[in-house]
């Protein structure tokens, strides 16, 4: 759990999971004619970009002062915001 600016924030593991999860795959696996139940397909694309994300977002070191409110958030790093708020907005990182 990540506590920010009062609010307590989780990841959501499940839709991160939709997020870069292939629905139906184009191409069913065959063997020898026969058609098996297709692996789950991921886009690694998608994928590394949402890894390096919750990197940024976990390992970042710079205190904040929570007294100041959304002035304390004014001296975050430029790679935090973009995680977080990507993260946000992908409803990757949801409020608890």
């Amino acid at each position: 759990m990540l506590t920010f600016l009062g609010e307590n924030y989780y990841l959501d593991i499940s839709e991160l999971e939709r997020q870069v999860s292939y629905e139906k795959s184009v191409l069913p696996l065959t063997v020898s004619g026969e058609t098996d139940s297709p692996e789950q397909q991921i886009s690694v694309t998608r994928y590394d970009t949402f890894k390096s994300l919750i990197e940024v977002l976990l390992t970042e070191r710079e205190e904040l002062d929570e007294s100041l409110g959304l002035h304390g958030a004014k001296d975050l790093t430029i790679p935090l915001k973009i995680a977080f708020n990507t993260l946000l907005i992908n409803h990757i990182l949801k409020k608890l």
